[in-house]
């Protein structure tokens, strides 16, 4: 698997080399800022990308806008953003920008190597990936007008299980319910947020999307 990584951080890059060389990627780049990003991916496109929120020159939201063109300009390539904090509108902009090969982590969660190498293989395959901080905290801050008003605590429950990536069959030991208990409760959040009649996977994202979507 073909990876390029943009990070600031020279010891923080090197170490991501480090790590995912040992794990079988083959890293074909690792720049220092969102242009040398873009300039990489065009002379050689990767199966994934791993990016930081914030580059130079400002700090702001450059790694950002560099992994929502690279979306645009290759529909196919998986983009794994990594942000020191939750930053609720850089997660919503990420994935409206497509919702398959897309994922949003905090950087704590590098330090748990094995499920950080995991969640790049997810991203790199079309999954999707949210940092669980990140849905709790746009739980918190809902909108008024919540489109998930509609839904029983257990079926909130369930769809903030789903927006963290999890399968019918994790959620189910995890709620200490059976499989095809998850199946209705994920068929009537389907329905209850008028998600009509898409593939069940297409849908799936959707859900998670506005669940994070959600204040």
């Amino acid at each position: 698997m073909r990876l390029t990584i943009a990070e600031d951080s020279v010891l923080l890059r090197e170490g991501l080399v480090g790590i995912f060389t040992r794990f079988g990627f083959e890293v074909v780049a690792a720049v220092g800022n969102a242009d040398e990003l873009l300039h990489a991916v065009a002379r050689d496109v990767p199966d994934v990308v791993v990016v930081d929120v914030r580059m130079p020159p400002d700090f702001r939201d450059e790694g950002l806008r560099a992994a929502i063109r690279l979306r645009a300009d290759h529909p196919g390539l998986g983009i794994l953003v990594l942000s020191q904090v939750v930053e609720e509108t850089a997660a919503g902009e990420l994935l409206e920008a497509g919702t398959r090969g897309v994922g949003y982590l905090l950087k704590d969660r590098i330090g748990a190597i094995i499920p950080f190498v995991e969640a790049v293989r997810t991203v790199a395959g079309g999954g999707t990936v949210i940092d669980p901080d990140v849905v709790r905290q746009l739980l918190v801050h809902r909108r008024a007008h919540d489109p998930l008003d509609a839904l029983s605590p257990r079926e909130r429950e369930v769809l903030a299980l789903v927006a963290e990536g999890r399968s019918n069959s994790a959620i189910a030991q995890r709620l200490y319910v059976s499989e095809a208990a998850v199946a209705k409760h994920v068929t009537s959040v389907y329905t209850k947020l008028d998600l009509g009649q898409h593939a069940d996977d297409h849908r799936r994202v959707l859900a998670a999307l506005t669940f994070l979507r959600s204040r």
